[in-house]
């Protein structure tokens, strides 16, 4: 066995991770960090420490998992939470709280956004629970520190930090009335008896974690989340996780961008009737619909459908064509969106934005080849697009291009650094 995979075997055994999903750089780096934090000279060494320390392995665990989340990443998804909890309360009839579950949970930026999203959409305090589990003890102890940097708050729509934060210095500190509606917890996902006393949950978040598993734990875990969530719950997932909650016999809720699957193994049903509100920031990669909806092929020579314009502005206007594709394809109405897309491109130069809409509208229908030759063409007009990144790192990992994945996830977060030191200038 080379030096290197008995570390990859052991991170396997203890959190499932493959170590495919991340590359054996970021495995090596973290082994070679905790050999000099404690002067051991060889990995060999290193691996006789590792064995007879519980400490060492959780440390070694930590140094590999390095949190990368914020507060309300993939806000449709919390728009969709608040509109199904109220509709889940009237089917319980009052009689019970909701119970919701973020696993995993990291620094809780998540479980606190459920929690705020639920109270500014009306709900009482006693009419739901939030449970946060984590891997990693330093994450929930964290976590229930509910202090954040300016790293936490992405996006341009941070009102939600004024109504439930207050500042010190250079930390913000969550409000008690948010932090009594979570409760954290240490957890393994592998455990398949992970909260086995517990009743199931009727909103399980789990987004993200899959893809760092291979096939067989990718199915183990999926065992687990199928346990926890309520016959009739929702799971909400990561956006590049729809194919694989669709194999394994779940179903999208049809509500675009919210990656919100239903338990249930019966036929797709119809969409549910709840409005998505204007995103709260940059939307990500949508879940695809079983039953792509007619469309005119990209760039026709047909004549376009009727666009309307917003605010009375003239179509023919390109930053109010602008806002016209990005409303109509935030209201679900994709042909009329692919049609003012088209008819930017005919009447002004190319844009960066245009391409990225056109290969967002494919990626929904599910024309997957489609949408990364749009999301390519908005990268060569603009190499940082953050979205464009977002999304096509999310279709190649779909894909199983787990390295092309990784590498544009890279260059989005050093184009959001970046922006964010910008604003601080």
């Amino acid at each position: 066995m080379s030096d290197e995979q008995r570390f990859f075997d052991f991170l396997k055994e203890r959190i499932g991770l493959d170590v495919a999903s991340v590359g054996p750089a970021i495995i090596e780096r973290a082994v070679r960090q905790r050999c000099n934090a404690l002067y051991a000279h060889s990995s060999d060494e290193y691996w006789q420490k590792l064995q007879g320390s519980r400490e060492e392995q959780q440390a070694l665990i930590e140094a590999v998992i390095v949190p990368e989340t914020w507060f309300f990443r993939y806000p449709e998804s919390f728009a969709t939470l608040v509109k199904l909890a109220k509709a889940r309360l009237g089917q319980i009839n009052g009689m019970r709280a909701l119970r919701l579950l973020s696993l995993p949970c990291s620094t809780g930026e998540e479980p606190y956004s459920i929690a705020m999203a639920l109270l500014d959409g009306g709900l009482a305090p006693h009419q739901f629970k939030v449970d946060g589990l984590d891997v990693s003890p330093l994450s929930v102890e964290r976590a229930r520190g509910a202090s954040y940097g300016k790293n936490s708050f992405r996006g341009q729509h941070t009102a939600f930090r004024e109504r439930h934060f207050h500042v010190e210095g250079d930390r913000y500190y969550l409000s008690e009335r948010v932090r009594e509606q979570v409760r954290l917890h240490v957890g393994n996902v592998l455990d398949p008896g992970l909260l086995a006393t517990e009743p199931p949950f009727d909103f399980v978040f789990c987004r993200n974690l899959l893809i760092y598993f291979d096939q067989p734990t990718q199915r183990q875990v999926f065992e687990v989340l199928k346990r926890l969530t309520h016959e009739e719950g929702v799971l909400f997932i990561g956006p590049a996780e729809g194919s694989l909650l669709g194999r394994l016999g779940m179903r999208s809720i049809g509500i675009p961008q919210s990656f919100a699957f239903s338990r249930h193994q019966e036929p797709e049903p119809a969409p549910l009737p709840v409005s998505l509100p204007k995103p709260l920031s940059l939307p990500l990669r949508p879940p695809h619909p079983a039953v792509p909806a007619p469309r005119p092929r990209p760039f026709s020579r047909t004549a376009p459908a009727p666009v309307p314009a917003l605010d009375g502005a003239p179509p023919s206007d390109a930053a109010s064509l602008l806002a016209t594709i990005a409303a109509l394809a935030n209201e679900g109405k994709s042909a009329e969106a692919r049609a003012a897309c088209e008819r930017y491109l005919q009447q002004h130069e190319p844009v960066a934005q245009v391409f990225y809409w056109l290969g967002l509208l494919s990626d929904v229908a599910g024309n997957a080849m489609e949408a990364q030759g749009f999301y390519r063409k908005a990268l060569y007009l603009a190499p940082q697009h953050p979205e464009a990144l977002a999304h096509l790192a999310a279709l190649l990992a779909s894909q199983g291009d787990v390295a092309g994945a990784q590498r544009l996830q890279a260059r989005a977060v050093r184009s959001t650094r970046a922006a964010d030191s910008e604003l601080k200038r």
